[in-house]
């Protein structure tokens, strides 16, 4: 599964996979294993909002923190997505 950084967010790792990108562009926080299992799922827009679809196990200090993150780094993020996607960002 790719990963959108090599390094964990708030102790997660922040991916996507092959058989998410018939979806709009959202990133999935799991840990170590990358399953879709307790992880959160995020959809982020054109301005770097997210919209949290699943919570998963995290916290809401691990959600605030990745949904800052996807925020300060969603264009570097979508340039991988959009290697992999045609679909563009979640319109809502």
């Amino acid at each position: 599964m790719p990963k959108y950084f090599d390094f964990k967010v708030s102790g997660y790792y922040l991916y996507y996979t092959s058989h998410c990108i018939i979806e709009a562009m959202h990133v999935h926080a799991s840990d170590k294993k990358l399953t879709e299992a307790g992880s959160a799922k995020l959809f982020v827009k054109g301005n770097g909002d997210t919209e949290v679809m699943a919570r998963g196990i995290l916290t809401d200090r691990d959600i605030h923190i990745i949904r800052e993150f996807i925020k300060d780094n969603y264009k570097d993020m979508y340039i991988r997505w959009a290697k992999m996607s045609p679909n563009g960002f979640y319109k809502g």
